[in-house]
C-alpha cells in the first residue's frame, strides 16, 4: 500500500501513474475520510495499491498525518511517497499551464505554494521516501518512484536491497537537494582550461585519460571506494533502502561526470549495488543499471 503526496505541480500525477504501470491499483485524490474503506477493498482485490492524498483531500493536514502515521506503524506494509521540488520550479510550472493552485483561488502563486509547503510540513516528515522533482523530467521522476517501488517489493518477498544514485552537479546550480552526502572535488585538475576539451564532458575518452593522469585523482576515487565499502553494510542493517551520493565540480561537466563514471563501473562489477541509478544534471543524463551485463 503506497501512499503518495506532495505539492501541488511537483509531480504526484506522474508518480501515480508511474506506480499504476508497475501493477498497482491506484486512485486519484481520494479523500482521507475513505482510506480504510479503500485499502480493505482494493488490498482484497489487488496485491499492490497506490493511493494520493494531498491538502486539499483533508479537512485538516495535520490530522491526515497523525492518521497515515499510526497506520503506518500498526502495518509496516503501508509506505509514503513525498513528491517534492523548488519554489522556483513550482512557479515556473504553473506560469506555462493554465491551471489555478489550488491554495490560489484569492492571492498569489508564491504565497500559495508557501502555504501549501506549510499545511503538508507533517507528511513530509513522516515520509519513507522524499523526491525532489525540480531539476528532473517526467522520465526521470517516474525512474526514481520505480526505484522505490522496487525496493520496498521485493523487500517483501527477498532479502533486504540498497538502491544507490549517484548524481553528478555543478556548484553553480546549488546542491542537489535528494542527495544523502556530497564530496566536492574541485581540487582536481580542471579539463575545462585545457586545449580542445572545453566542449567535451567527463565520459569522452580525453578527459578521462587527463584526469587519470593525475594521481590526486586515483586516489580520490579509491578513498571514495573505500569509505562506500565500509558504510554499504551498515546501511543496509539500518534498513535504509535508498542512497544518493552526488560528486561536485565547478561545471558539472568533466570531473564530476568522470567521477561517478567510474563509480558507476566498479559498483556494477558488483552486484550489491545493483540496481543503480546514474544522473548526470546538468548533462540531462540518465540510466539505470539493473544487471552486470546490463549497460544501461
Amino acid at each position: 500500500m503506497i501512499i503518495v503526496s506532495g505539492l501541488s505541480g511537483s509531480g504526484k500525477s506522474t508518480a501515480l501513474h508511474t506506480l499504476e504501470d508497475l501493477g498497482c491499483f491506484c486512485t486519484d485524490n481520494l479523500p482521507p475520510e475513505l482510506l480504510s474503506d479503500w485499502a480493505a477493498q482494493a488490498l482484497r482485490n489487488h496485491q499492490y495499491a497506490a493511493v494520493c492524498v494531498d491538502a486539499r483531500s483533508a479537512e485538516s493536514p495535520q490530522l491526515l498525518a497523525q492518521d497515515l502515521q499510526r497506520r503506518m506503524e500498526q502495518n509496516h506494509r503501508w509506505k509514503l511517497l513525498f513528491i517534492d521540488s523548488t519554489d522556483r520550479a513550482l512557479q515556473r510550472r504553473f506560469s506555462t499551464v493554465r491551471r489555478r493552485h489550488p491554495f490560489a483561488p484569492n492571492t498569489n502563486i508564491p504565497e500559495a505554494i508557501t502555504r501549501e509547503r506549510k499545511a503538508l510540513a507533517p507528511l513530509r516528515e513522516q515520509a519513507d521516501r522524499v523526491l525532489d522533482s525540480s531539476e528532473l523530467n517526467p522520465y526521470e521522476l517516474a525512474d526514481l518512484v520505480e526505484q522505490f517501488w522496487m525496493a520496498h517489493e521485493q523487500t517483501e518477498h527477498k532479502s533486504q536491497q540498497l538502491f544507490t544514485s549517484l548524481v553528478s552537479f555543478s556548484y553553480q546550480r546549488g546542491l542537489p537537494e535528494s542527495a544523502d552526502m556530497v564530496i566536492d572535488i574541485r581540487f582536481l585538475p580542471n579539463p575545462h582550461y585545457e586545449t580542445d576539451m572545453a566542449q567535451l564532458t567527463g565520459q569522452d575518452a580525453e578527459v578521462a585519460t587527463f584526469l587519470h593522469g593525475f594521481s590526486q585523482t586515483n586516489t580520490a576515487l579509491e578513498q571514495i571506494q573505500q569509505w562506500l565499502t565500509t558504510v554499504r553494510p551498515q546501511m543496509v542493517t539500518e534498513r535504509k533502502h535508498h542512497f544518493t551520493l552526488a560528486i561536485g565540480c565547478s561545471g558539472g561537466r568533466h570531473r564530476s561526470v568522470y567521477m561517478v563514471e567510474q563509480l558507476a563501473q566498479w559498483m556494477r562489477q558488483q552486484s550489491e549495488w545493483l540496481p543503480l541509478n546514474v544522473r548526470h544534471r546538468e548533462l540531462g543524463l540518465q540510466r539505470t543499471m539493473t544487471t552486470t551485463n546490463n549497460e544501461g
